[in-house]
């Protein structure tokens, strides 16, 4: 059986870690605060990889970031993704030394598809995963949108996504800008969006409200992931109590061997 994902975003500004609702932002702790209340030691037990992004929109934040991401990573494990406010190789590169396996990009995929080409090419294409933020009108309208969920992009979504799925990138990050936050669980009609024979793989975000949900987003065979965001609907053992009622659903994920921290390439972690 194909092993899926479990993955853990947590999404920083400035100095807080923040919840956001409809990409509306609440802060709600500072580093210490996640020490004290996320110990990943123990929480990458739970997991198959976190993302972190910066969410700050100052253009000189990265710097800031690249220190927390170096924190929060110390004793993890798992795989790290990391992005927000990557402009450049030097961007990414920095982001890589703090402790990221790959890199997030989002503004770039709509505005330098050129610097996007270019950190492939000096870092490999697995390295990077696509950020698509999605959002929907309600009546079967979908449209994309960049630099936090503010610009629209003059691509529809399946444009991008065709682009996409024959440019530089080793995954995709689909998340849906209506659903985040409100724990009403995944729009799995953005998958429709996808083209025909999409062979990225695909991370599935927005709206995670308890494990049913990561169920009902890992059923469909076009997502190899699920995400959320949610720190407190999932605070103490929730990722843990997760992980655990999907596997009693059937799901298979990878076992860590968590003492030289690589994958044991088990079955049925």
């Amino acid at each position: 059986m194909v092993k899926k994902r479990l993955v853990f975003t947590l999404l920083h500004d400035g100095e807080d870690f923040v919840l956001s609702r409809n990409f509306r932002l609440q802060k709600v702790g500072n580093l210490e605060w996640l020490r004290k209340n996320y110990r990943f030691e123990n929480t990458a037990r739970s997991i198959d990889e976190l993302i972190i992004l910066n969410v700050n929109r100052d253009p000189t934040s990265i710097s800031t970031f690249a220190e927390v991401l170096k924190a929060v990573t110390h004793g993890c494990f798992v795989p790290v993704s990391a992005g927000g406010g990557v402009r450049s190789t030097e961007d990414a590169a920095l982001l890589l030394r703090s402790g990221a396996d790959k890199i997030v990009l989002n503004t770039i995929l709509h505005t330098d598809m050129d610097t996007v080409k270019n950190i492939s090419l000096k870092f490999g294409q697995q390295c990077i995963v696509a950020s698509v933020d999605v959002l929907t009108s309600g009546n079967g309208d979908f449209r994309s949108y960049y630099q936090n969920g503010v610009t629209p992009s003059v691509k529809t979504v399946i444009e991008l996504l065709v682009d996409l799925q024959n440019g530089p990138i080793g995954e995709l990050y689909l998340n849906a800008i209506h659903r985040d936050g409100t724990g009403q669980g995944y729009d799995i009609n953005l998958l429709d969006l996808l083209p025909k024979g999409f062979n990225k793989p695909v991370i599935l975000a927005g709206g995670v409200g308890n494990s049913e949900h990561f169920h009902k987003g890992l059923m469909d065979g076009r997502v190899d992931a699920v995400a959320t965001a949610h720190l407190f609907n999932f605070v103490g053992d929730g990722l843990a109590r997760a992980r655990e009622n999907l596997k009693k659903n059937g799901h298979v994920f990878p076992q860590w061997d968590y003492a030289q921290g690589i994958d044991s390439k088990r079955q049925g972690g």
